[in-house]
């Protein structure tokens, strides 16, 4: 029997993409750039197997020497151990289905000891609910001792702004998502914007990298080989073409907060991954930080946004976790009393003429070069390690 030729086409595509990674790895040292390409282009990198050796070498990890496992000292009068407990808990959906007790037990531990080493190491890091959703996806793909490498300068870099004391530089960064959406959509953005929704919809998928509202691990693995090869503001604007994807939906809502936050905040499992990952890489070209930066600082000192208004942020966190963490930091900063709407006063980017200009790139061979470019705009001392 003959192979369809579409399947054909597909299984040739996959051989050739193994191939290149295989001599990207093989070269010394290692073609980090080329490596990055394939883990943005379609189907990411395509194994875990090639995952354990890609995610280090983007991430600017040594392997040489993977660190031992941690004696019971570390769990002794730990401030973070209670809250790390409940929260592994609580995680027994992001293990396989169908995973024996025993070893989803051995890996929890696992888990709860990867958290607790990150954390001892770094001490000017904080634990925040939600950050185990992360940490567990490393510890399924590479295994325990290189998930510790890995999540160590994870949180160290993009993950940073999270770990702060403070939600302000979470905040600022959840900024980001209505300027992207009123540049692509001004209908849809003005729509939000009279419904006072806010961002906090769309708090959970930033901080976990969206591992704790996708239920299907493929799909998480697929966007965190995406992440991790782009700008750490790259998952803002895959949140931000999650929103424009379901214009639609949202504009068929009744426009007020409760009903358009309920929609958003449940979000589609059969979304088409790869078509929202070349749209948001083709979006980072148009749009990049820099150019949204300044819209996003108006944002974080308007009062009038969902995360610095109280009834917002308590409707958020009766209907999504991780909330209990953030509420509590919350709390602590936030005045209750209501401002007047923030005022984007930039003009708005004809669209038509930027999709003309720049294009649909599938293989986002231009988003990467963007990342690249960008690099030293977000974080120098990272990025000189890991855009080389």
């Amino acid at each position: 029997m003959k192979a369809e030729p579409g399947k054909h086409g597909s299984d040739f595509r996959r051989r050739r993409k193994l191939a290149d990674i295989q001599k990207a790895l093989s070269k010394d040292p290692p073609d980090v750039s080329t490596l990055r390409r394939m883990a943005i282009s379609e189907g990411g990198l395509l194994t875990d197997e090639i995952r354990c050796q890609v995610w280090p070498k983007l991430l600017n990890v040594n392997t040489d020497e993977l660190p031992p496992p941690p004696g019971p000292e570390l769990r002794v009068n730990n401030k973070d151990y209670e809250q790390v407990l409940l929260d592994v808990r609580r995680s027994l959906r992001r293990f396989p289905p169908g995973m024996p007790l025993k070893e989803r037990e051995d890996l929890q531990e696992q888990l709860i000891d990867i958290i607790l080493q990150v954390l001892a190491r770094n001490t000017q890091l904080h634990y925040y609910q939600g950050y185990h959703d992360i940490v567990v996806t490393f510890l399924l793909v590479v295994g325990g001792p290189l998930a510790t490498l890995l999540v160590d300068k994870l949180s160290t870099h993009h993950l940073r702004d999270f770990m702060d004391p403070s939600m302000d530089n979470t905040k600022h960064i959840l900024n980001y998502l209505m300027p992207i959406i009123e540049l692509v959509n001004p209908v849809l953005h003005d729509f939000m914007q009279r419904a006072e929704v806010g961002t906090i919809f769309a708090l959970s998928w930033l901080i976990t990298w969206f591992g704790h509202v996708l239920s299907d691990f493929r799909h998480v693995v697929r966007l965190y080989d995406f992440f991790l090869a782009c700008h750490p503001l790259m998952p803002i604007y895959f949140a931000a073409v999650i929103v424009l994807h379901r214009e639609e939906e949202v504009l068929e809502c009744e426009c007020e907060m409760a009903s358009v936050h309920h929609l958003l905040s449940q979000i589609p499992q059969d979304l088409p991954y790869e078509t929202l990952i070349s749209k948001a890489g083709d979006l980072f070209v148009q749009f990049p930080p820099s150019e949204l930066s300044r819209e996003a600082a108006q944002q974080h000192q308007s009062e009038r946004t969902a995360v610095s208004t109280f009834k917002d942020f308590e409707l958020a966190s009766t209907q999504q976790r991780p909330d209990m963490v953030l509420r509590r930091r919350f709390r602590d900063s936030v005045r209750p009393e209501h401002a007047a709407k923030s005022v984007l006063t930039k003009p708005r980017t004809n669209k038509l003429v930027k999709l003309a200009v720049m294009g649909l790139t599938v293989a986002l061979g231009a988003a990467a070069l963007a990342v690249v470019k960008s690099a030293l705009e977000w974080a120098p001392k990272f990025e000189l390690q890991i855009f080389p």
